[in-house]
C-alpha cells in the first residue's frame, strides 16, 4: 500500500477498534444507573403507603377459654390423623379459631402482632396486618453496623386475599391491600402475591407434614376449608405465570429501556465512524 493511498478506518481510528468496548462500558453504566434509579423510585413509592411505626395488632385473649382451645385442638388433631392415614378429611376454621390458634400455638408465634383475621367471606379473607419492610438505604451512623443501612417502614392496613396451593404449600393470592389515607401501588401488590404465609413450615414435622396432603383450600361464608380427598393428587391453584408476573413485567421494562439505550449508542458509534471515515478520505 503506497503512502498516498487512504488507510481504512480501522487502521487509523482507535475509536473504531474500541467501539464494542465503549458500547459495553456504556451499557454497564446505564444498567447500574438504571437499577439504582428504579430502586430509589421504588422506595419513594413504598414510603407513600407505609409508616414509620408499626400498628398495634392485638392478640385475642386466651385466658378462661380452655373449652374453646380444647375443641380447636381436637378438631386440628382429628384432621391431622385422618390426612396422615390416607383418608379423606376436612378442616373448617372460622376467623375466631384462626386468631385463637395464632395466640395459643407456639408454631404461629411469628405471626403474633403482625396479622389478625378480621373477616372471612366466600369471596376473600381479610386480615389486619403490620408488616416490617426495608426502608430507603442510607449511610450508617456512628454505632450502627456496616456502612449502609436503612430505617424500617411498616405496611399497616388490611390484606384482601384468597387462599390457594402452590407446590404443596398454602399461599395467599393477594387481591388488594387497603391502607387508610393511601393507595398501594398495583406493582407492589403483584410483587407481594402470592404471599407465602406457610413457607416457614415447609419440611416441618407438624404443619409441614400435613400441607403436602392437602388437595384443596377454599373459602366459604365465615370460614376457610382445608380438604384432603383420598386418592386425589393436589393441583396448584396458583400458576407459575401468576408467580412470575411481576418479575416478568420488570425485566420486560428493563429490556425495552436497555434496547432503546443500545439503539442510541449504536447511532452515536455509527455517526462517529462515518464522520471519521469522511475525514480520513484524501482531499
Amino acid at each position: 500500500m503506497s503512502e498516498n493511498e487512504p488507510k481504512g478506518v480501522g487502521d487509523k481510528s482507535p475509536f473504531a477498534g474500541c467501539a464494542i468496548l465503549i458500547a459495553a462500558v456504556l451499557v454497564m453504566v446505564f444498567l447500574i444507573g438504571f437499577s439504582i434509579s428504579v430502586l430509589f423510585r421504588q422506595f419513594n413509592a413504598i414510603a407513600k403507603f407505609t409508616g414509620e411505626k408499626p400498628a398495634v395488632i392485638e392478640l385475642v385473649p386466651i385466658e378462661g377459654r380452655e373449652e374453646e382451645l380444647n375443641k380447636l385442638a381436637e378438631k386440628i388433631e382429628a384432621f391431622r390423623q385422618a390426612a396422615g392415614d390416607e383418608e379423606s378429611a376436612e378442616l373448617e376454621l372460622n376467623a375466631e379459631e384462626l386468631n385463637l390458634a395464632i395466640a395459643a400455638y407456639e408454631d404461629f408465634k411469628d405471626l403474633r402482632g403482625t396479622m389478625k383475621v378480621s373477616e372471612i367471606t366466600s369471596e376473600a379473607i381479610r386480615m389486619e396486618i403490620s408488616f416490617q419492610l426495608n426502608g430507603k438505604p442510607r449511610l450508617s451512623k456512628e454505632g450502627e453496623g456496616g456502612w449502609i443501612t436503612s430505617d424500617p417502614r411498616y405496611l399497616n392496613g388490611t390484606i384482601v386475599a384468597e387462599p390457594g396451593l402452590l407446590k404443596r404449600e398454602v399461599v395467599l393470592q393477594i387481591r388488594d391491600i387497603e391502607v387508610p389515607g393511601a393507595e398501594v401501588a398495583e406493582e407492589f401488590i403483584a410483587q407481594m402475591s402470592p404471599y407465602r404465609i406457610a413457607e416457614r413450615y415447609v419440611g416441618d414435622s407438624g404443619i409441614g407434614a400435613v400441607m403436602p396432603e392437602l388437595t384443596n383450600v377454599t373459602l366459604k361464608q365465615g370460614a376457610i376449608l382445608f380438604e384432603k380427598k383420598a386418592g386425589e393428587i393436589a393441583k396448584d391453584t396458583v400458576t407459575n405465570e401468576q408467580v412470575d408476573a411481576a418479575s416478568k413485567r420488570f425485566f420486560t421494562f428493563l429490556g425495552i429501556a436497555a434496547s432503546i439505550f443500545l439503539f442510541f449508542v449504536a447511532i452515536v458509534i455509527f455517526v462517529g465512524l462515518r464522520l471519521k471515515k469522511k475525514r480520513d478520505r484524501p482531499v
